[in-house]
């Protein structure tokens, strides 16, 4: 790394020291020494953006920044039927999680060398007004999509996953892009409690608007008593995959995970990585809204991920129903923050320069 690029980084990127004064490279317009220095903290200290990374709010900055990443809050989680609560999800990602640089140990890069990332604040939600608030997440999404710029959408109970695949499926074209899909649960029901909108149908709106073909589903993760044989039956009309925990309980992971990712490339042109964090076992992640004993463990959760960033064209990335107040310790924000993280390393890398 050259003193230039590690100036610029440390000057809106880490919680380490920071040379203020260091100058953009690139596109980049210069960050003021006010906005740096709110940036020069730990997430505990100044402004609250995603990995302390620039703030911007109007899709104007947008054009002007041309990032490569933006990241999204949706806070919504009035479409929960268990634990309310996600609605605090992307500001406890962005507060709460634990600041611990972005030099990849495992991928030997520094993630914000070779990949730039800004915080794109919150979709405007309205609450208990779902019409309105699909709208604004949609909206938002497609600020960032149609730029070509990757949405990390922060959620937020799982139906935010319907606004956001609709924007990134408008933008690919529909059938296009196939999801991966991290979850206890497959979110495939018709309706829930007279819910059309409920956290557990987004993945069947998204199918049946076209917006993503059924074929081009892949679940991980499934376990439990939920969803029951008739909702089962209609999963497999549609060619949907999935990769139940007991399968990962046989085969092993790195064995699953080669299927899924060859399933996840065939026949689309991307891939939306959508982690629903009740994937994890409830051990791991006690802080969400519907949790579901015998999941995985982040060891196995973040390699896997990391994985798919490497090995596929990731458009887009969601990680939904973190539930603040039932989280302990903050086991569940930083869980959630490094699904991100590494998804972020498994971009920079692939877009690294090659090293000397």
């Amino acid at each position: 790394m050259t003193h230039e690029t590690q100036s610029r980084h440390t000057a809106i990127g880490t919680g380490a020291a920071r040379d203020v004064d260091a100058a953009p490279t690139d596109h980049r317009p210069a960050l003021p020494p006010g906005m740096r220095a709110q940036l020069d903290s730990s997430s505990y200290m100044g402004v609250p953006t995603f990995g302390l990374r620039p703030h911007l709010t109007e899709p104007e900055q947008l054009d002007e920044w041309k990032p490569d990443v933006a990241v999204i809050g949706a806070p919504w989680d009035d479409n929960t039927t268990n634990r309310p609560g996600a609605r605090f999800g992307p500001r406890a990602l962005r507060a709460n999680a634990y600041d611990a640089g972005s030099y990849h140990l495992d991928l030997q890069i520094e993630i914000f060398d070779h990949l730039d990332v800004v915080d794109y604040g919150d979709a405007i939600v309205s609450p208990g007004m779902w019409e309105p608030s699909r709208a604004a997440i949609q909206r938002r999404v497609s600020d960032v999509v149609g730029r070509g710029i990757v949405p990390v959408v922060v959620g937020g109970d799982h139906s935010v996953t319907w606004p956001s695949g609709t924007a990134v499926g408008a933008h690919y074209g529909h059938g296009r892009i196939g999801m991966i899909h991290f979850d206890a649960h497959a979110d495939t029901a018709d309706i829930l409690r007279g819910n059309l909108a409920s956290h557990g149908t987004p993945m069947r709106r998204l199918i049946e608007s076209g917006a993503i073909a059924g074929r081009h589903f892949v679940q991980v993760g499934l376990r439990g008593y939920w969803p029951p044989a008739d909702v089962q039956e209609w999963l497999r009309e549609q060619g949907m995959r999935h990769h139940t925990m007991q399968e990962i309980w046989e085969r092993g992971i790195k064995e699953v995970m080669n299927d899924v990712i060859a399933e996840a490339l065939d026949g689309t042109d991307g891939v939306y990585l959508s982690i629903d964090i009740d994937v994890l076992d409830p051990g791991f992640a006690p802080g969400t809204g519907t949790p579901e004993p015998g999941g995985l463990a982040p060891v196995d959760l973040l390699r896997a991920v990391r994985r798919i960033a490497l090995e596929t064209n990731v458009v887009a990335l969601d990680v939904t129903e973190v539930c603040p107040p039932y989280d302990h310790a903050d086991l569940t924000v930083n869980n959630a923050h490094r699904l991100i993280w590494e998804t972020l390393a498994g971009l920079a890398h692939k877009r690294a320069r090659p090293r000397d």
